[in-house]
């Protein structure tokens, strides 16, 4: 048992002439390949993470601003406040309401219809 622990932590089983240690030695760089796969994608993953979470933050930055601004507008669409900005250059409401003036088209005669002989 002494020798088996003694073997191992002196690492033989990688520097014996023999065909095992050529397979030792593949499995570890397979598994050292493997390791720096996973720590790869471990970086990506948290990469695209922090990306996603900066993005949500930016979409509700914009969201609160886009309320912001209809806000605004509609502040600014109001009767009242187009009335007050008026006011200021000198242009006041009219006290006469409008007048709906209604045009008759008259029935224009094409060119064929000068030429009916049935009428």
């Amino acid at each position: 048992m002494k020798n088996g622990v003694y073997d191992l932590l002196k690492a033989r089983f990688l520097i014996n002439e023999d065909a095992n240690a050529a397979k030792n030695w593949r499995f570890i760089l397979f598994v050292i390949a493997l390791a720096i796969l996973m720590i790869a994608n471990t970086q990506n993953y948290e990469q695209k993470v922090y990306r996603i979470i900066a993005l949500n933050n930016e979409v509700k930055v914009l969201r609160s601003d886009f309320v912001n601004k209809r806000s605004e507008l509609m502040q600014l669409k109001m009767e009242s406040t187009i009335a007050d900005q008026m006011l200021l250059k000198q242009i006041y409401p009219s006290e006469v309401p409008p007048i709906k003036i209604q045009v008759k088209a008259e029935n224009k005669k094409s060119f064929w219809d000068q030429f009916k002989l049935w009428e």
